[in-house]
């Protein structure tokens, strides 16, 4: 446990740099809905966090043909896809996750994502993210 808290905590050092002032949205999404499902504010024994940051879940639904450009995500998440296939492209690798994965976003990689098949995307994210943010989680790229 006293592992996974230290995980938390370096990965939320990662999202500090970040406010509501700088939440975008990529432009180049097609296709894509999403909503939130649960959010709530960081209090507990990690008293250096408590209030600073939230966990969050939403869901992420891409339609046939679905995808969303090259983008950073605000902070860290583990992905589990529900449903269909979604094809991600990032440092210089291509993957396709299928019903039943999880994948981890450390946020501040580059990376696409689509897709390709005949079927809906459904994808429960499971995020890390200032207290104050509102929106989607994904941003343009930094420079």
């Amino acid at each position: 446990m006293k592992r996974l808290a230290l995980v938390l905590f370096v990965a939320l050092l990662h999202v500090a740099g970040y406010s509501s002032a700088q939440q975008q949205v990529p432009q180049d999404r097609k296709g894509a809905t999403g909503t939130v499902k649960f959010a709530k504010v960081v209090s507990g024994y990690l008293t250096d966090v408590n209030g600073k940051y939230k966990l969050r879940v939403s869901e992420s639904n891409y339609g046939p043909g679905g995808y969303i450009g090259e983008h950073q995500h605000v902070g860290p998440g583990i992905r589990y896809i529900v449903s269909g296939e979604w094809t991600r492209v990032g440092g210089g690798k291509t993957v396709t996750q299928k019903p039943g994965d999880y994948y981890f976003s450390s946020g501040d990689t580059t990376g696409s994502a689509s897709n390709k098949g005949n079927s809906p995307v459904r994808i429960i994210n499971f995020e890390i993210l200032p207290a104050d943010w509102k929106g989607g989680s994904a941003i343009p790229p930094k420079k």
